[in-house]
């Protein structure tokens, strides 16, 4: 079931999310209902908070923009393959590498669009969907949308990155966007501002 994702303004994108085990309520439909949601709306990448549940789950699917690399991301990239993974209670545990910049989106920020700086390796802890313990370690690519996505569990959004003035200048757009002043092909849950 395609479910509806939380827009910049609400609450429940700046709580830290709970652990949770393996009998939390409902995991399994909740997970597929994130896959559903992610590939509606067209994302890489999807954070439970994004759908209104404060918990430390993500699901990230990079294979999406490996898989579909042009020459010039293949130069730039090499042959960085991408993953399709569940993420549940991680914990970043080190990061890597000198920064870069890549242009970043959020579903739940939706027409906006800016050049963050992500280092570019991380190492993290989680257990998957059956809860089997991993850590491993992402680059490139993966690792930034994982960032992202981690972000969000830990109640932090990618604007968050930005200069003041920068934010500054997009404050208009932030305020349309959690007063649902914006136009999206996929559902949207609106704070009552």
């Amino acid at each position: 079931m395609v479910l509806s994702i939380v827009a910049y303004g609400h609450p429940v994108l700046r709580k830290k999310g709970e652990d949770i085990t393996p009998d939390y309520p409902g995991l399994q439909e909740l997970i597929q209902n994130m896959w559903d949601t992610l590939y509606a709306s067209n994302g890489v990448g999807l954070a439970a908070p994004q759908v209104n549940v404060p918990i430390r789950l993500f699901v990230v699917d990079s294979k999406q923009m490996t898989d579909h690399f042009d020459e010039e991301d293949r130069l730039l990239f090499g042959d960085e393959q991408g993953i399709k993974q569940v993420f549940i209670n991680a914990r970043i545990l080190e990061v890597n590498g000198q920064e870069w910049p890549y242009n970043e989106g959020c579903l739940s920020i939706p027409k906006i669009r800016e050049d963050i700086l992500r280092p570019q390796t991380l190492k993290i802890r989680y257990v998957d969907e059956y809860f089997n313990p991993h850590e491993e370690t992402y680059s490139g690519l993966t690792a930034r949308v994982i960032f992202h996505e981690y972000d969000h569990i830990e109640g932090k959004l990618f604007i968050d990155y930005l200069k003041p003035l920068k934010k500054k200048l997009l404050r208009k757009k932030l305020e349309d966007i959690a007063r649902g002043k914006v136009e999206v092909n996929y559902k949207m849950l609106f704070a009552k501002v």
